[in-house]
């Protein structure tokens, strides 16, 4: 005798709620096929965007300063430290939505001087920004081939949809900020740049 599809079905759900019943409560009812290396993975993620929001905010209140006086660029770096905030909390969603444990790590202590005689403040901050944002790239591009070693469609699919795209934006405009200023030299073009990320 043949056990028709809904007996089947009702049985792999008797099964899946044993499994429930059995879970301890330490531990997630939600976690469906994630790899411990994945969640390993996500984990150290969150630690380096919170690490780039850190430098970034660093930044926001170097250029803030009255011997400073670069308005456009400190408001320019406290909204990209705000968004590399946005993107480890987005991350720690996802953890928490494929139950996993998030795991904080120690943030690294920034710089807090970043004038250069020669490449003047403006053009050093960008390009160490740009080098935080090539970085951050290719830790999301890892954090994708985690997800494929273990097959994880899902969450692919998050880290293709929700990040690298975004970071590939990011990666351009800094890009384009370095050029810029690289053009304009230490003088007049970096107030005009200024302005420019003012408007």
């Amino acid at each position: 005798m043949s056990i028709r599809p809904p007996i089947l079905l009702f049985i792999c759900f008797q099964s899946e709620l044993a499994v429930v019943e059995r879970a301890p409560t330490s531990e997630s009812y939600a976690r469906v096929d994630y790899h411990p290396e994945c969640e390993a993975a996500i984990n150290e993620q969150i630690n380096i965007e919170y690490n780039v929001s850190y430098v970034y905010h660093s930044l926001y209140a170097y250029f803030s300063r009255d011997n400073v006086a670069l308005p456009g660029i400190a408001a320019f770096f406290k909204k990209e430290s705000e968004e590399e905030r946005h993107h480890a909390e987005l991350l720690m969603d996802y953890q928490n939505l494929r139950g996993g444990r998030v795991k904080l790590q120690s943030i690294m202590m920034p710089e807090m001087e970043f004038s250069h005689p020669e490449k003047g403040e403006a053009l050093y901050a960008f390009e160490l920004a740009l080098s935080l944002e090539k970085l951050n790239f290719q830790k999301l591009r890892a954090l994708h081939e985690v997800a494929e070693k273990h097959g994880d469609s899902q969450m692919c699919d998050f880290v293709e949809g929700d990040l690298l795209a975004d970071q590939a934006d990011s990666v351009k405009e800094f890009a384009e900020f370095v050029s810029q200023l690289r053009r304009v030299g230490t003088g007049l073009g970096v107030f005009e740049f200024d302005r420019k990320l003012q408007a």
